[in-house]
C-alpha cells in the first residue's frame, strides 16, 4: 500500500461519514462482516476495549459487584413478562425459530438486554433481605435489529458491553447506587476517554423501556450530533413485580425489590474516534492507547548497526514499540498518525552523535529534541499533557457548541447550525414530539443534573417551563 493510499483522503470537517469510514477501515480498527449491521472488533480496537473493561472492571468490583455469564438465548414467555420492557424492545429483537431442521416449540430471543432470563433467577434465589444487595455484571454482546442506517461502532446490530443488574431491600440503596454508577462512568469517560460529558435525567419518552428513570451522559461531536453514553437505569420495583422477586424485610413482610440496571459499550469507541480524531487519523489518549509509544529508526547505509542497538535499547527502557519494518520513516510515520499512537520517537545517527532523540506527540504533531538523560522524565510529562489537552478541548468543544434558544425559530436555527441547545422545556410529552417534528429530528437529550436557579418559558408552548434541557440531532 503507498503512503497516498494509506492516508486520509477527505478532511474531517468537509466530509464527516467518509472521514470517520476511512479512519475506522485504514486504521485497522474494524472491518465490515459479511452480516449487514455487524462489524468485525480487529485486535487494535479490541486491545482498546480491553483496557476500558479492566478499569471499568476494577472499579466496579471495588464497589462490591461480581461478574456473572447468563445465557445468549432467552424464551418468549420470560422476555413478555414486562410489559413495558418488551414493547421497548420489540422491533429490535431477532429471534432463533429453529434447532437445525427442527422447529422449536418455543422462539428464543437473541439477547437484546438481559433483564428477562437473569430475573427469573433472581426470583429464586432471593428469599430474605440477608440475600440483598445482589450485585452481578455480565460482559458479554448483545443484538438489536435496528433498521436505522448502521455506523461502525456507534450504531450497529451488534455491539460489546457491560450490563450491571443489581437489587435492592430499599429504594434509598438503590439510588444511591444508580448516581454512583454514574458517577463512575463519568470518571472512566473523563479520565480515560478524555471526553467531556453532560449528566442528566432522560425523559419519560426517552427512558430505558422499564425503568423508572434513566440517568446519562451525552457527548457532542465535531459533526452537529449528539449521542448517549454510558448510562445507569433506576427500574423501582417494575421488574421485580414482574418477575416476582420478593424478599421478607427486616420487619419480616413479604416486599418487591428495588432494582437499577447499568451499562457502558463500544459505542464509546466511536465518540472517542470522532472527537479526537482528526485528518491524519485517530488520535487516542495515552490512558487507552494500545501502543503509548513508537520508536522509529532512520536508517542511512553504512550507519544502521548502531541506530538499530540504540532504538533497541530504548525500547528496552521505554516499554516502547519498535518499528524496523522494511518501508520508509515517511511511511511509518504516516501510520502511526493514521493510528493515533500518543509519542513517537525518531532516533538517527545525528541524534546519537547528540545522545538525543526527536519527539512527536501526536495530539499536536509538535517535534522536539530532547536529551537522551531526560528522555524517561520527558516522556512521563508528555503523556500527562496529551490526556489534559485532548480532555480540554473536548471540554471546548462541549461548550463552545451549546448557544441558548429563547423560542422555537432560535432553536430550530441553532439545530440547523449543528449546535447543542440549551433551552426550556415545560415537560408535557407533546411539546417534545412537536420540538422533534419541528427541528427536523432533534430531541431532548435529557435534563441536566445542574438545573438554573430560575427556569423560563417553554421554548416551543411559551407556557411556564419547569427545566432546563439540551436538545440536538442524535445518533
Amino acid at each position: 500500500m503507498t503512503e497516498e493510499l494509506k492516508g486520509i483522503t477527505v478532511k474531517k470537517e468537509e466530509n464527516f461519514s467518509e472521514w470517520y469510514t476511512q479512519v475506522i477501515l485504514k486504521s485497522e480498527l474494524a472491518d465490515y462482516s459479511a452480516v449487514s449491521g455487524c462489524i468485525i472488533y480487529r485486535p487494535y480496537s479490541y486491545a482498546i476495549w480491553e483496557k476500558i473493561q479492566q478499569e471499568v472492571d476494577k472499579r466496579i468490583k471495588k464497589m462490591g459487584v461480581k461478574n456473572t455469564y447468563f445465557p445468549l438465548l432467552i424464551p418468549e414467555k420470560l422476555l413478555t413478562k414486562e410489559k413495558e420492557h418488551v414493547e421497548g424492545f420489540a422491533p429490535e429483537v431477532a429471534w432463533v425459530t429453529h434447532g437445525g431442521n427442527s422447529k422449536l416449540d418455543e422462539r428464543l430471543a437473541i439477547r437484546p438486554t438481559s433483564e428477562a432470563i437473569m430475573y427469573d433467577s433472581y426470583s429464586k434465589w432471593i428469599r430474605s433481605w440477608r440475600d440483598l444487595p445482589l450485585r452481578l455484571n455480565q460482559w458479554n454482546n448483545v443484538v438489536r435489529w435496528e433498521f436505522k442506517h448502521p455506523v461502525p461502532f456507534l450504531r450497529g446490530r451488534e455491539f460489546l458491553w457491560n450490563e450491571g443488574h443489581t437489587v435492592f431491600a430499599t429504594k434509598e440503596e438503590a439510588e444511591k447506587e444508580c448516581i454512583d454508577i454514574l458517577n463512575m462512568y463519568t470518571e472512566v469517560s473523563k479520565e480515560l476517554f478524555a471526553l467531556y460529558p453532560s449528566l442528566g435525567k432522560k425523559t419519560e419518552k426517552e427512558k430505558f423501556a422499564g425503568a423508572e428513570y434513566s440517568l446519562s451522559t451525552e457527548f457532542f461531536m465535531p459533526n452537529g450530533k449528539a449521542i448517549q453514553g454510558p448510562i445507569a437505569h433506576h427500574d423501582g420495583q417494575k421488574f421485580a413485580k414482574a418477575f416476582n422477586i420478593q424478599f421478607l424485610n427486616k420487619q419480616g413482610k413479604k416486599d418487591y425489590a428495588w432494582q437499577n440496571t447499568w451499562a457502558i459499550t463500544t459505542r464509546q469507541l466511536g465518540v472517542l474516534i470522532a472527537i479526537h480524531g482528526d485528518n491524519k487519523g485517530l488520535v487516542l489518549p495515552p490512558k487507552l492507547a494500545p501502543i503509548p509509544i513508537v520508536i522509529v529508526p532512520i536508517l542511512i547505509k553504512d550507519k544502521e548497526k548502531p541506530v538499530i542497538e540504540k532504538a533497541k535499547e530504548l525500547a528496552k527502557q521505554l516499554n516502547a514499540h519498535l518499528d524496523d519494518r522494511d518501508y520508509s520513516p515517511g511511511w511509518k510515520f504516516n501510520e502511526w498518525e493514521l493510528k493515533g499512537v500518543p509519542i513517537r520517537i525518531e532516533i538517527g545517527p545525528k541524534d546519537i552523535e547528540k545522545n538525543q532523540v526527536t519527539l512527536v506527540r501526536r495530539d499536536t504533531l509538535k517535534k522536539e529534541q530532547v536529551k537522551e538523560d531526560k528522555l524517561k522524565e520527558h516522556i512521563e510529562k508528555t503523556l500527562e499533557n496529551i490526556q489534559t489537552n485532548l480532555f480540554k478541548n473536548s471540554e471546548n468543544l462541549l461548550k463552545k457548541s451549546t448557544i441558548k434558544a429563547k423560542d422555537t425559530d432560535e432553536l430550530i436555527k441553532a439545530i440547523k447550525n449543528k449546535k447543542l441547545v440549551k433551552t426550556f422545556w415545560c415537560e408535557k410529552q407533546d411539546c417534545e414530539e412537536l420540538i422533534k417534528y419541528k427541528t427536523s429530528g432533534a430531541k431532548i437529550l435529557h435534563i441536566p443534573l445542574k438545573q438554573p436557579k430560575s427556569i423560563g418559558q417553554c421554548v416551543y408552548c411559551k407556557h411556564p417551563g419547569k427545566v432546563e434541557v439540551l436538545i440536538a440531532k442524535s445518533y
